[in-house]
This record gives structure tokens, C-alpha cells and sequence, in this order.
């Protein structure tokens, strides 16, 4: 099932246009994310999603429903976590989590489980307004949380969060979606998604210029594969065969050598044929960073609504 569905649409603020005929399905259970520079579209999209906003033209479907018209009982299947939060600074953390579940309609029995699991149970009954910024960033999350939502919305989610507690968070989220919650996440943080992501969708200008595996946009894009090589570089220089070698960087210690992916079994071949020369090697393919400069530079003037989709 589908659990957000955008077909061809497009949001408008006056004479300004923020979304332009965007269109993807994304599945139950998969995390995304949404990546593109500020003014992208990002936030827009996900006020299309959240049923804060309604599209100009087209249509937006969550979990089957206009989210614009969802009631309590579909809101209370969202869980969405701003990236400036802002709380109470007079209610402790507890009270805080515990009245978002008043509102949210959800047990109050869970708050204590949550803050345990965002690390925030040490401070359950200080006030907020001690909180640092990476407090209140774990006190969001729990937030957003409650009553186990099938469609988690994130919006810069690990800013003011140290390396560990990032970790933590991937951790969260990557068992959510484990347990059939869709999560979307909006970040520029792009090397801590790589890994974490099961779909990218890259959005310039208000278009929607890439969507889908990393594998599947690593395709599309066509961008060569470095392989870099430890050993005798001079001795491995000699060996490249210029047909299939795009570029060559050395430091005398090692040697970056670029190539098409279909010609990388070729270049690996010839790098085991040539003995002690070459001490080691790495693969190192396009990453989501070399990718997002890829599509996110891609003329976006025209009415092509995407590079790739799925």
C-alpha cells in the first residue's frame, strides 16, 4: 500500500511557486529522504503530507485519506517532529510528553517508556527550559512518538544531537520502519543517511528531479565508480589500460583511478593481475552527496517532472 501518494501536485503562494507537478508513491515500512537545498520545496511538501497546507493542483493522499479532510483518528496515526521545536519552558519534560498525548489522544502510560528510549528519563522532572538544544531535540522525538505512529514525519531530526545519540536515533527509527512505520526525513546531513535510507527523493527548485534506491539513482546518474588502490603507484599507473580509465589521481602512495561502473569488474581484474604492485584495493561508488550535486544541478525549466521514479 501506498501510505503517501502525490499525483502531479503543485503548490502556489501567491505568484510563487513552491511545489511544481510532483509526483511519488511511497510505500509502507520504507524511510526516505528528502533531500534538496534550502527553498527546495521540502518543508512545503511536507505541510502537503501533514494536511496543513492543500495542493494548487493535484492531489495528495496519506494512508488512503485527503489529509486536509483526515479526522482525529487518522491525525492520530502521524507523528511529526519540526525542526525548530519549541516547548512549555515551565513544564518539566514529563509533563510536557504527557500533554501531547492528552492531545494527541493517546495513552498518558507510555510517556515514561519514551523518555527512556530518547535517553531523557534523568531529567523526566526538570523543567524545560534547562533543557540544551539536544535535550529538547530528544523531548520532540519522543513527541512524536506517541501512539506509535504509521507515518513519522522528521524534519532535521539530529541537529544539536551528538554522534552517539545520533546513532541512537537511526537506531529509533530504523525499528520503526521494521515494524511497518513509514518515516520521511528531511535532512542536509547527507553522509548520515546513506546507509540509513531505503529511498532518496531530491527536489530542486519546487521539482522533483530524482526518486528511488540509491542503486537505482547510482544507475541513472552514470557517474563513475573510484576505485582506490594502495601499492606501487608507478608500477599500477603503467598497467591502466586508457579505454576504460576515466581519470588518475596519485600521491605516491596511493592511486585513485575513476571508471564507468560497467568497466569496474575490467579495472579490478586488471588491478589483481599485477602482483605485489597493488597492496590493497577499495571500491568507493557514487555516494548520495556526489548524487544530490548530480540531480540537484540538473536544469529544472523545463515540465520533466524527474530524473528516475519508481
Amino acid at each position: 500500500m501506498s501510505v503517501v501518494r502525490l499525483d502531479h501536485a503543485s503548490k502556489a503562494f501567491g505568484q510563487q511557486s513552491a511545489l511544481k507537478d510532483v509526483s511519488l508513491s511511497v510505500p509502507q515500512g520504507k524511510c526516505v529522504a528528502l533531500i534538496g537545498h534550502n527553498g527546495a520545496g521540502k518543508t512545503t511538501l511536507m505541510k502537503l503530507v501533514l494536511g496543513l497546507a492543500r495542493p494548487t493542483s493535484g492531489s495528495v493522499a496519506v494512508l488512503g485519506v485527503d489529509p486536509v479532510k483526515g479526522g482525529k483518528p487518522f491525525r492520530k496515526q502521524l507523528g511529526f517532529l519540526p525542526e525548530n521545536v519549541a516547548f512549555h519552558d515551565e513544564l518539566t519534560g514529563a509533563d510536557t510528553l504527557a500533554f501531547y498525548a492528552r492531545l494527541k489522544g493517546t495513552s498518558t502510560r507510555e510517556c515514561s517508556a519514551l523518555l527512556d528510549r530518547v535517553g531523557l528519563s534523568f531529567a523526566a522532572t526538570r523543567r524545560v527550559k534547562t533543557y540544551s538544544k539536544g535535550m529538547r531535540q530528544r523531548l520532540g522525538l519522543a513527541q512524536s512518538l506517541l501512539g506509535v505512529p504509521q507515518l513519522l514525519l522528521l524534519d532535521e531530526p539530529t541537529s544539536g544531537l551528538d554522534p552517539l545519540l545520533r546513532q541512537q536515533f537511526f537506531e529509533i527509527t530504523r525499528g520503526l520502519t521494521q515494524g511497518g512505520t513509514t518515516v520521511i526525513i528531511a535532512s542536509h546531513v547527507l553522509t548520515e543517511l546513506e546507509a540509513r535510507t531505503d529511498l532518496v527523493a531530491i527536489l530542486n527548485g519546487g521539482r522533483l528531479v530524482a526518486f528511488g534506491g540509491i542503486e537505482e539513482l547510482r544507475l541513472a546518474a552514470g557517474l563513475p565508480i573510484t576505485v582506490h588502490a594502495i601499492g606501487d603507484t608507478s608500477a599500477i599507473a603503467t598497467k591502466l589500460d586508457g579505454s576504460f580509465v576515466k581519470s588518475v589521481r596519485s600521491n605516491g602512495r596511493s592511486i585513485d583511478i575513476d571508471c564507468a561502473p560497467k568497466d569496474k569488474m575490467a579495472l579490478l581484474r586488471l588491478l589483481a593481475g599485477s602482483g605485489e604492485a597493488c597492496a590493497d584495493i577499495e571500491i568507493h561508488p557514487p555516494s548520495l552527496h556526489d548524487l544530490y550535486l548530480h540531480f540537484g544541478n540538473k536544469d529544472v525549466s523545463g515540465d520533466g517532472d524527474g530524473v528516475i521514479k519508481r
